[in-house]
């Protein structure tokens, strides 16, 4: 019903910058929040950054500062413009939005299949 598809991981080196794309398809009534997690192998996923329809965001300290979120309400688009990139910065990220299918359904959230980011020192 709904898919979440990232785009625009890879490698590069520590201090280097990437840009992560994700879009929303498919049945959508509204997008509410959108967000960016991250697994890195042994590790929990966790929050990296999400945002608000109304664009208020939240970032975890660990990112503060260097990656900053946005989204496009008409594209149903979330971004993660990642700066200053860190080795720790390696990991799997991954797309999720809170997504209602009509205007009377509860919001659910859906998950994208993530995409690899590789800092190097």
């Amino acid at each position: 019903q709904v898919q979440l598809m990232e785009s625009g991981g890879g490698w590069v080196q520590a201090g280097g910058s990437l840009m992560l794309s994700c879009a929303a398809s498919g049945i959508i009534f509204r997008v509410n929040t959108m967000g960016w997690y991250r697994q890195a192998p042994g590790m929990q996923r966790e929050l990296v950054a999400d945002i608000t329809r109304g664009a208020v965001t939240n970032y975890a300290d660990s990112v503060k500062g260097r990656f900053t979120i946005s989204r496009d309400n008409v594209k149903n688009m979330v971004y993660l413009q990642m700066n200053s990139l860190k080795p720790e910065d390696t990991a799997v990220y991954y797309c999720a939005a809170d997504v209602k299918i009509t205007l009377t359904t509860t919001a659910r959230s859906y998950w994208g299949q993530g995409t690899q980011v590789t800092v190097s020192s």
